[in-house]
C-alpha cells in the first residue's frame, strides 16, 4: 500500500541529453521503493501521445508543455509525486507551471551544450548543427536557463547517484518525501 503524501511536481528541465531522463527513472525507482505514489513524464513519451499532434515551433512548444502542465496539475494536487523532464526551454512557460501545479520544484539539470553533443546517440546534435534540423534547443533556438531554480544538478561533474541524493535531500528537508531511516546493520 501506497503511502499518502501531499504531492509535487518535480520539474527536470535541461538541453537535450542532459540526463533530465536518466535522473528521472533513477528517481522514480528510489520513490516506489519508498511506497509512493509516483508518475513519470517523459517528453519524448508524452509526444508519442498526449501531444504528437505537435512541432516544435515556439507555439507547439508552449502548447506542449501547457498541456503536460494540466496533467502535472491532476496529479500533484491528488497527493502523487509528479516527475516531470521535459527540455522546456522558456522561462514564462516554467513560470506557468509553477503558478498552476502543487509544490512545484524547478531542477535544472546542468550539462555544457558541447557535452550534451557528445552524449548525443540519437546523432540529433550533428543533425542540427549541419542545419538539417531546424528550432533545435541549444544550438538554433534558445534555452533560457532557469535563474532561480531549486535544484541544480551537474551531470558532467555528478553521478547520477549523487544528482538523485540531491534531489531526494532536498525533497525529505523541505518534508514532500519521507525521511528514508537508515537500515540497521546487524552486528556480528
Amino acid at each position: 500500500m501506497a503511502r499518502n503524501i501531499e504531492g509535487f511536481t518535480l520539474w527536470l528541465t535541461g538541453l537535450s541529453g542532459a540526463g533530465k531522463t536518466t535522473i528521472a527513472v533513477a528517481l522514480e525507482k528510489e520513490l516506489r521503493d519508498r511506497d509512493l505514489y509516483v508518475e513519470r513524464l517523459d517528453g519524448d513519451t508524452v509526444r508519442q501521445g498526449l501531444t504528437r499532434d505537435l512541432g516544435f515551433s515556439k507555439e507547439d512548444r508552449d502548447m506542449n508543455i501547457e498541456r503536460v502542465t494540466f496533467v502535472a496539475k491532476l496529479l500533484s494536487r491528488n497527493g502523487v509525486a509528479v516527475l516531470a523532464s521535459f527540455i522546456s526551454p522558456y522561462r514564462e512557460a516554467r513560470e506557468n507551471i509553477r503558478k498552476e501545479t502543487t509544490n512545484y520544484i524547478e531542477v535544472f539539470v546542468h550539462a555544457p551544450l558541447d557535452v550534451c553533443a557528445d552524449r548525443d546517440v540519437k546523432g540529433l546534435y550533428a543533425k542540427a548543427f549541419a542545419g538539417e534540423i531546424p528550432n533545435f534547443t541549444g544550438v538554433s533556438d534558445p534555452y533560457e536557463a532557469p535563474e532561480n531554480p531549486e535544484i541544480v544538478v551537474h551531470t558532467h561533474q555528478e553521478t547520477v547517484e549523487e544528482s538523485v541524493a540531491k534531489i531526494l535531500t532536498y525533497l525529505e528537508t523541505h518534508g514532500l518525501i519521507p525521511t528514508q531511516e537508515p537500515v540497521a546493520v546487524p552486528s556480528s
